[in-house]
């Protein structure tokens, strides 16, 4: 076996902490390596309801902190990350049946002056009977409440941090589990598996990011028993033909005094979600059941003219959160903050850090307060740097997302409208890298159907570690939702190589050159 390599940072866990934490502490000149047992935001970090948002509802159980942190963040993602986060207006119809009108006008005047709002609009009220957002609502509803918060491009924000993380020194190894860790003098010895064999490295520090198997990594990776843990909550999310004919989401109440979230999505669908179910199963199992389709099916149609059921489900996922264990009762008034553990003090004893819970919305800080904890131990004194930096393809002047849109399509007439949306929404500035100074469809190779090509399937192989079709379909994209039937299997063979289809030379993207 070669010999190990040396790292001050070794990150377990590829979902949204463990990328941002591997991107800053690459970013402060830390030498980084990040391991994923399967692929990149191939779990909880790819099935949220694609929010940026300050959390309305956790105002209820005073989570002011959590609140005014996540409203900050909405601010900063816009500016770094304008092609896959954007603002979105929420509508939220008044229920006399349910929080009295007093109180949500409360919640929104905190929502809007609790996070120092810049870019985005204030709440306001709408009569229903007048504004467009009524026409698919039941004429019971009258009023509603409208405020802002963002939509995200989930699965994008973790890859383009490992992407940046990567070009700030770090390694990524996807694919990868950490089989073993140890304490030894001086930091942690580690065994990884994966495509390149069995490998050992060595690392000053260890960040245990591994989202639902946070506890499984500290037991049976590491062989440490600590108090507190994991509570496991399973979401669900479904997709239905679109029910609404304009660009607002809706935020509905429900007798139980939970909200279900109605989406536009993919131009042609609407996202519903999401559930809080306790979960004790294997988290790489998770699927949505037949109770919570009927349950989100119900808690819509308590609302809309015309019903949902489930037999118009398009497509549907799941994801477990690993909250904290706060000991509440009641599953959806568990703690979305996050909560550090650290175990060791950095100087007898090597600091391993595991994360509890925490929020897409709140992952920059949660690396950000990570790296406020780990440094000293490490002997480093470098800034925090995150807040204005962009993401990568997200260099746009003034983030400002149209602009640049209409420059793309100035600059390539040969190609569609749709398409140059789709690329610009998805890739942003680096557009350019996967053209490679193509003027036509016709120069980026085979077409799959639906605007995918090869140079864009290339792309996703050199620079965002895809080697799947549903790397590319479902995660890297929602493509899975628009092309023909029997792409997903032209994909696939296209990666494996088949006779038909010229070899790959390249299998992991976090060894390839830019």
């Amino acid at each position: 076996m070669a010999e190990a390599q040396t790292f001050d940072l070794l990150v377990i866990g590829g979902g949204i902490n463990g990328a941002g934490i591997a991107r800053d502490a690459a970013g402060r000149g830390l030498r980084v390596v990040l391991c994923e047992q399967g692929d990149l935001a191939g779990a909880t970090s790819s099935a949220s309801t694609k929010l940026i948002h300050g959390g309305l509802r956790y105002l209820e159980y005073y989570e002011f902190k959590l609140v005014r942190e996540a409203l900050r963040e909405r601010e900063v993602l816009l500016r770094a990350a304008p092609h896959i986060v954007w603002p979105l207006r929420f509508v939220l119809p008044h229920d006399a049946g349910q929080r009295p009108a007093w109180m949500i006008r409360l919640g929104l005047f905190l929502y809007d002056h609790l996070g120092g709002r810049e870019r985005l609009p204030a709440s306001r009220s709408l009569d229903l009977r007048r504004n467009a957002a009524g026409e698919a609502l039941k004429p019971a509803f009258g009023k509603a409440f409208e405020y802002s918060d963002c939509w995200v491009e989930d699965a994008r924000l973790v890859v383009l941090n490992a992407r940046d993380a990567v070009e700030r020194g770090a390694e990524i190894r996807v694919r990868t589990r950490c089989t073993h860790a140890r304490r030894v003098e001086g930091g942690w010895e580690a065994t990884l598996e994966g495509p390149a064999g069995r490998q050992q490295v060595f690392a000053r520090a260890l960040v245990n990011a591994a989202g639902p198997w946070v506890n499984s990594v500290l037991g049976e990776t590491i062989g440490l028993e600590r108090p507190g843990g994991v509570r496991l909550i399973k979401g669900s999310h479904i997709v239905v033909p679109r029910i609404q004919n304009h660009d607002r989401a809706y935020i509905f109440q429900n007798p139980d005094k939970r909200i279900v979230f109605a989406i536009p999505y993919e131009q042609r669908f609407t996202l519903i979600g999401t559930t809080d179910i306790p979960y004790d199963g294997d988290p790489a199992a998770v699927a949505i059941d037949e109770d919570e389709t009927r349950y989100l099916c119900e808690a819509v149609n308590r609302y809309l003219r015309s019903s949902v059921s489930p037999g118009d489900v398009v497509w549907s996922y799941s994801g477990v959160r690993p909250l904290y264990d706060d000991r509440n009762a009641n599953a959806s008034a568990v703690t979305r903050d996050y909560v550090f553990d650290l175990d060791g003090d950095g100087a007898e004893r090597a600091p391993l850090l595991s994360i509890f819970g925490g929020k897409i919305t709140t992952y920059r800080k949660l690396a950000e307060h990570a790296l406020e904890r780990l440094q000293p131990m490490l002997g480093v004194e470098a800034a925090a740097w995150t807040a204005q930096a962009p993401l990568p393809g997200g260099d746009m002047p003034g983030a400002d997302f149209d602009a640049y849109l209409q420059t793309m399509q100035r600059r390539h007439p040969a190609f569609s409208p749709d398409l140059l949306r789709r690329w610009a929404r998805a890739y942003g500035t680096r557009v350019e890298a996967l053209l490679q100074g193509a003027s036509s469809p016709a120069a980026l190779g085979e077409d799959f159907g639906g605007g995918l090509y090869e140079a864009e399937l290339d792309y996703l192989l050199r620079q965002e570690w895809a080697t799947t079709a549903e790397d590319v379909l479902w995660r890297r994209s929602k493509l899975g939702l628009h092309l023909p039937e029997g792409t997903a299997e032209k994909v696939e063979r296209w990666f494996q190589g088949t006779p038909d289809v010229p070899a790959r030379k390249l299998v992991q993207g976090a060894s390839l050159p830019s």
